[in-house]
């Protein structure tokens, strides 16, 4: 894999010395290390702070040194300096628990790195005397608590230091070309954004029904929520309602045991990977994070991503695009019109929302389990912002879905503070539990075994299409010539604990729920689309619902169903030469034959039945 790193020779002007001086600057991306030991790539809050980078996610336990070289354009005194952040600033007055090192040449430089300071700055880490023009770099994590470095700047001048705004940064980086020119990808007939179930499924079945399709994900294993990364099972159930057949496709690939927060091996990875892998029609770009679109007029001609660690940019043009990255990402950057929050009751008379509307959404998970061994295990100290005793520690040796956090937060601009707000309170609480619970004794041999760090999100933007599904379609059975996939779980609205708020009030890490309880709905086509942006499919939880509807469609299999009408339509689309919008006004019965026909290999047994918490109601089945 390429290294990312680039000579930046500064010139400026000494007024002391009164003549024009010279230094040398050498930017190293961490995410480009060429080993990153036991360090991870996250990527997810790119659009925050500017790039992806390395996180020590340790569990408590120092990860293995991240491990680099690198070419200096001259010999002599150098300067150091890290971008990183103090994670638990927001919460806690001090030092942070994420302490790193980095060594130059086995000279280890300030063992303070990553524990001062607000959000995210350039550190000086200390300087160093190179004799030859090669260096090599290792990233020393010291405490295993998610400890993070964006990038090293090395300068033969102290006092040059890159900018520390994002957008300032960024251009920084565009001049000394580090984010190279994309290439450009011609030839395809759909662009898919998101690897979650919504888009694996729409790929495949355009991809099955003739289309040439482009996938492309910022992680580099598919599945969103259900992969091993996230951990959270597959909920609805399939072969029911108007169409049966959509969503069959799951069967082809879906896990076969249920579950959150359980062992990476349940959600099986390799299984998903290797069924999208197999699809001819589908070329896959993992690991490339969607930066940009262009567009013309009310279209969208071409999207821009950037690869996680390389930096590499790829620009694919197509006719059309399917956001399914769950943020609503292409859609936001095309200026698709959106929505965040709940509708107040008078809009659209739900029952369920609130007499006014607000800005609270449904929140993001950090789940987690611990594991018994057979001897004793230490835990460290850790008290960064929230303070646990026998009243409000939950004494539990597994998170799953109800630690939820970020429900009174922005989900776009708060993302990585919401993060690692769910990973700081299972980590204090778990040092409460280990050393001073008077149940200590109980978890003297557990350790933890598993703790996320990429958010399950539930909620954020979503998409407005042509029609926006609201309670009373649901509850009411209301219908739609342009019925599609079908809406099976309940109207299940996550909001603050009651009993953790009084514990923890405007800064809870837990969610309850109601559940309403529905029959088989099958939700109109017209939300599968953009209203303002003509040649723009959605699929997932961004798709056109109020908050009050979103409670039912945001579950993965129900996602995946309407990832397959999405395939669908668009080879309607690319038969036809029209956009999604035609599909609706003349193309409605053909798309009514493939939803009733499928896609889904023939054969199958349905496995996939999961539906606890979706309980459907008595009443006869819709046809």
């Amino acid at each position: 894999m390429m290294r990312k790193q680039v000579l930046f020779i500064l010139i400026f002007l000494s007024l002391s010395m009164g003549k024009m001086t010279y230094a040398a600057g050498l930017m190293v991306e961490a995410e480009n290390f060429a080993s990153k030991g036991g360090w991870v790539v996250d990527q997810q809050f790119m659009d925050l702070m500017g790039s992806p980078y390395l996180l020590a996610h340790g569990l408590g336990c120092p990860v293995a040194d991240a491990k680099t070289e690198v070419a200096l354009p001259e010999t002599g005194v150098w300067h150091a300096y890290v971008r990183t952040y103090n994670w638990t600033s927001p919460w806690h007055e001090g030092e942070g628990p994420g302490r790193f090192t980095i060594s130059v040449n086995a000279k280890r430089l300030s063992d303070r790195l990553g524990i001062e300071g607000k959000g995210w700055i350039w550190q000086y880490a200390g300087s160093f005397r190179a004799s030859k023009k090669t260096a090599t770099l290792l990233i020393h994590d010291m405490t295993g608590f998610d400890g993070r470095v964006d990038a090293i700047w090395l300068t033969t001048d102290k006092e040059a230091v890159p900018p520390s705004d994002v957008a300032d940064l960024n251009a920084f980086r565009q001049s000394m070309g580090l984010l190279p020119t994309p290439r450009v990808e011609r030839g395809y007939d759909m662009v898919v954004a998101g690897a979650g179930l919504a888009g694996m499924s729409a790929a495949v079945a355009a991809a099955r029904l003739g289309c040439k399709v482009a996938l492309v994900s910022d992680r580099p294993i598919v599945g969103g929520n259900n992969s091993s990364e996230v951990r959270v099972h597959l909920g609805g159930a399939l072969e029911l309602g108007k169409y049966p057949a959509l969503g069959a496709m799951q069967k082809e690939f879906g896990p076969l045991k249920e579950g959150n927060a359980q062992p990476a091996a349940n959600y099986e990875d390799e299984k998903k990977m290797n069924w999208l892998k197999a699809e001819q029609g589908v070329t896959c770009f993992l690991g490339y994070h969607v930066v940009a679109v262009e567009k013309e007029g009310d279209r969208i001609v071409s999207l821009t991503a950037r690869h996680i660690e390389t930096g590499e940019g790829i620009a694919l043009e197509a006719p059309l695009f399917a956001d399914c990255t769950g943020d609503g990402t292409v859609g936001y950057l095309a200026g698709a019109d959106y929505r965040m929050g709940r509708e107040g009751h008078d809009e659209f008379g739900e029952a369920t929302a609130p007499e006014r509307p607000d800005s609270m959404t449904m929140g993001a998970s950090i789940q987690w389990y611990s594991e018994e061994g057979k001897h004793k295990t230490v835990f460290p100290e850790f008290n960064y912002g929230i303070v646990f005793n026998e009243a409000n520690c939950e004494q539990v040796t597994q998170g799953e879905w109800t630690w939820e956090t970020g429900m009174y937060a922005n989900q776009i601009t708060k993302a990585e503070e919401i993060r690692d707000y769910g990973m700081m309170v299972v980590y204090a609480n778990w040092s409460y539990l280990k050393n001073h619970s008077t149940k200590h004794a109980e978890y003297a041999k557990r350790s933890l075994g598993w703790v996320g760090y990429i958010a399950g999100k539930r909620e954020s933007r979503r998409l407005m299409g042509d029609y926006i599904l609201k309670e009373d379609d649901l509850t009411k059975h209301v219908a739609h010539e342009d019925a599609s996939f079908t809406a099976t779980w309940s109207i299940d609205l996550h909001r603050p604990d009651p009993e953790n708020s009084n514990h923890f009030p405007g800064r809870e890490f837990k969610a309850t729920t109601d559940h309403v309880v529905i029959y088989p709905y099958p939700v109109p086509y017209r939300c599968l689309y953009s209203r303002n942006v003509d040649n723009l499919f959605m699929a997932g939880r961004n798709i056109s619902v109020t908050h009050v509807a979103l409670g039912t469609v945001r579950v993965m299999r129900t996602t995946g169903a309407m990832g397959e009408v999405v395939g669908m339509a668009a080879s309607i689309c690319r038969k036809h030469g029209v956009e999604p919008r035609a599909v609706y006004r003349y193309h409605l019965e053909e798309l009514k034959q493939l939803m009733t026909k499928g896609v889904a290999l023939p054969g199958l047994p349905n496995n996939q039945r999961y539906n606890e918490g979706g309980r459907l109601s008595t009443m006869p089945q819709f046809k």
